[in-house]
């Protein structure tokens, strides 16, 4: 298995991987793939019906749509329905009646200017003849004679002219309303005029009389004459002679004040109207709704209620094309906006973004494929889709939340896919039943990383999908017999053990194929009969004992702060596998021979110390091992300072010796299981070579090298926190507290000589 070949070790994909538009490309890949095998199932369905035929089955409406032509004739037939509104106009009447008060009014006010012109006339033509008759009686000088003479002149001359009928006919018409002047008579007008104070206050009361006692019932406009006929009876029967002028003028007055008061009300009917055609409901097609039955004649009306849903060949819509390309752009940009901002690696490989695509094309294909089951016209057979293998592949290769978006993003579209048997666009219960089936996988195959578990999970989702088809049926609350029943519930039971069947089956293929460090590659590794660690056995078994200690101490403290346990170990497993090239070089595999590099200078043993984990990523990298482990080998050491063959090197010359020349060229730990590794590689180093070691002075010597290396910037491209690398280190001494092995211990005054030197040569 080790030798097998990812897709990340061929030319062409690591040519293509890193492209700036690949990961655009990919995305528009999904977009096509979600349309492609959707499109089918929103192209409008259309029948070669002409009026007057027979239908030949019964045909329901694909969508619920309003049927504006009926709704607006029944709006019509409302709105002329409701008959017009009358009220009684009860002001009218007083109305009437101080319009008449009026008109006698404005002739007493002319007969009173009549009199007194009238008045003034006699009263200067009485001072004239008081001015004659005391002239004749008295004798007067010539002046006093003439004085007499022109003021009667004068005074003669100032008598105004009598006021005339016809005068007074004119200043009345010039006073009341124009509409009033014009259907009063002249002769009525001045028979009133005419008429004395006293009758023509009788002819008032009279008039006003009569025109409030009939005006008191409802006049419609057609019974105007009939209650004016009333009105004239009504004076007729007060007048002592109705054949004099007064009495006609009185009739012709109050037949000018009787108007019709029982009047049209266009306000309260347009109001009534406007209700009545608000009350009409729109006229709705109903998604599902029968439109004509099997054997119906094919009226005009059936025809365009046809027409409208869309169902006539001739009758082309492209909105549902239109209308799916939109969604599926909204569902492919949301995914895609998760994906990039989602704290996991698809966000930075494009390998397992690939990855994911075919997985998603698998699971959408096999959606499809069951989809045309129905065909086969069982009952729930479409039930059986174990789309749970799609979530489940993710969260075993990927990420859990990868999975769950994902387990939305495929109910949507199972909704539009499943719906061959629905009479809309969508089929809600099997978008319900997808998005539990897909989730139930991902929370129950969450909790462990044992293969096992997949297993474990398919009968958790078979035993889902039944209750969530209970639930579906229940809520139908159709009629249901326990056969059919049966058969769906079992459909959906056998859904889960195929979901796990397909995991296992394709798991292997995805993770050869793009070098995944799945669970099961992980527990494939970690074979002690693997070719690597046979290797490291046979040519540095003191080696191989320290890796398999640094495993216990790096799986402990990577799960007590959530990373990745079972990485850690295998990564602790193959981290000094660079060693095997020079064995004897490293003291854990120095067995009763001597040191070499007490014969050689401190440059060459750095040189040789410093190249074992560069080595050892060569190897791995021969052998196609996962870039994850790769990474550890690489990693493990950072770009620490090896401090014995410094300070050696130092001794040795006067010249100044740079640090940076016993460093590791790194790169520093790049995850939280390299940098793991690398601290109990250290730790396991320095506690085998104490003497005597006891819980404090293991917990004492633990922190000082996390200290140390976190001082020297070995966490900085990490992200292990402060609180993490404490949790780390009291694991750690947990783990050793019964691994303590006694080694013999340096010197005080070379004691961080020697501990230099053992970690150094230890690695």
């Amino acid at each position: 298995m080790g030798k097998r070949t990812s897709i990340d070790h061929l030319k062409w994909w690591q040519k293509m991987k890193n492209h700036r538009y690949i990961r655009i490309f990919l995305f528009v890949v999904l977009g096509i793939i979600t349309y492609s095998l959707t499109v089918t199932n929103v192209i409008p369905e259309t029948l070669e019906i002409d009026p007057g035929t027979v239908a030949e089955q019964d045909i329901r409406s694909p969508i619920t749509i309003e049927n504006k032509e009926e709704t607006d004739r029944l709006k019509q037939d409302a709105y002329e329905s409701v008959e017009p509104i009358y009220s009684t106009k009860t002001r009218y009447a007083q109305n009437q009646i101080e319009r008449i008060n009026d008109i006698f009014q404005t002739i007493k006010q002319v007969q009173r200017e009549a009199r007194e012109r009238e008045e003034e006339i006699t009263a200067i033509e009485r001072e004239i003849e008081l001015l004659l008759e005391r002239a004749e009686e008295e004798e007067e000088q010539v002046m006093e004679e003439e004085d007499t003479e022109e003021l009667i002149e004068t005074l003669t001359a100032s008598i105004p002219l009598p006021i005339t009928i016809d005068e007074q006919l004119e200043k009345v018409r010039n006073i009341i309303h124009e509409h009033t002047a014009q259907d009063l008579s002249d002769e009525t007008l001045v028979t009133l005029i005419q008429t004395s104070e006293e009758d023509l206050e009788i002819a008032q009361e009279t008039t006003t009389s009569a025109i409030y006692a009939v005006m008191s019932d409802d006049i419609q406009v057609d019974e105007v004459e009939e209650a004016r006929t009333r009105a004239e009876r009504l004076v007729i029967n007060s007048t002592d002679d109705p054949s004099l002028h007064r009495a006609r003028a009185m009739i012709e007055m109050a037949r000018f004040g009787i108007i019709a008061n029982y009047l049209l009300d266009e306000e309260a009917t347009e109001e009534a109207r406007e209700q009545a055609v608000e009350a009409i409901d729109s006229v709705m097609i109903r998604e599902g709704q029968l439109i004509v039955e099997e054997g119906q004649m094919i009226t005009s009306e059936i025809y365009n209620r046809l027409a409208l849903v869309g169902l006539l060949d001739d009758y082309s819509i492209i909105y549902p094309y239109v209308g799916l390309g939109i969604l599926v752009i909204i569902l492919i940009s949301m995914l895609a906006y998760y994906l990039n901002d989602a704290n996991t690696s698809i966000k930075t490989n494009n390998t397992h973004l690939l990855m994911y695509v075919i997985i998603y094309f698998v699971t959408l294909a096999l959606i499809k494929l069951v989809s045309l089951t129905h065909l086969i016209e069982v009952n729930g057979i479409t039930y059986i889709v174990p789309v749970a293998m799609g979530t489940m592949l993710i969260t075993t290769l990927i990420n859990s939340r990868i999975a769950l978006f994902t387990s939305m993003v495929l109910a949507i579209v199972s909704s539009i896919i499943f719906n061959d048997q629905s009479s809309g666009i969508l089929d809600y219960s099997h978008g319900v039943y997808v998005f539990f089936s897909s989730i139930a996988g991902v929370f129950f195959l969450n909790k462990s990383n044992k293969i096992m578990r997949i297993l474990q999970s398919g009968i958790f989702v078979g035993l889902l999908n039944v209750f969530v088809i209970l639930a579906l049926i229940m809520l139908r609350n159709g009629q249901y017999g326990m056969i059919e029943i049966g058969t769906h519930m079992g459909f959906a039971a056998m859904s889960g053990f195929l979901a796990a069947v397909l995991t296992l089956g394709l798991l292997p293929f995805f993770e050869a194929g793009f070098g995944v460090l799945s669970t099961t590659k992980l527990i494939e590794l970690s074979n002690p009969n693997h070719p690597l660690l046979r290797k490291i056995l046979l040519d540095a078994p003191g080696t191989y004992h320290h890796s398999v200690m640094v495993a216990n101490l790096s799986e402990g403290a990577c799960e007590s702060v959530g990373a990745n346990g079972l990485l850690a170990r295998v990564g602790a497993y193959y981290h000094d596998l660079g060693k095997t090239k020079r064995p004897h070089f490293f003291i854990e595999n120095q067995m009763k021979i001597d040191n070499p590099h007490d014969k050689i200078s401190p440059q060459l043993s750095k040189t040789i110390i410093i190249a074992h984990p560069y080595d050892g990523a060569e190897l791995l990298r021969e052998h196609k091992m996962p870039k994850e482990i790769i990474g550890i080998a690489e990693q493990h050491h950072g770009t620490t300072l090896l401090k014995y063959f410094y300070h050696k090197a130092k001794q040795e010359t006067d010249k100044e010796v740079p640090e940076e020349e016993f460093r590791y060229p790194g790169p520093k730990a790049q995850t939280k299981e390299s940098a793991i590794v690398g601290i109990a590689d250290c730790v396991e180093a320095a506690v085998r070579s104490m003497n005597k070691p006891t819980p404090d002075k293991i917990e004492t010597l633990v922190r000082k090298i996390i200290t140390d290396r976190l001082e020297d910037g070995q966490f900085d491209e990490c992200d292990l926190t402060l609180k993490e690398l404490s949790i780390i280190a009291t694991s750690i001494c947990e783990t050793l507290h019964g691994t303590f092995h006694t080694r013999i211990e340096y010197p005080e005054d070379i004691s961080r000589k020697g501990e230099d030197k053992i970690k150094g040569d230890d690695k």
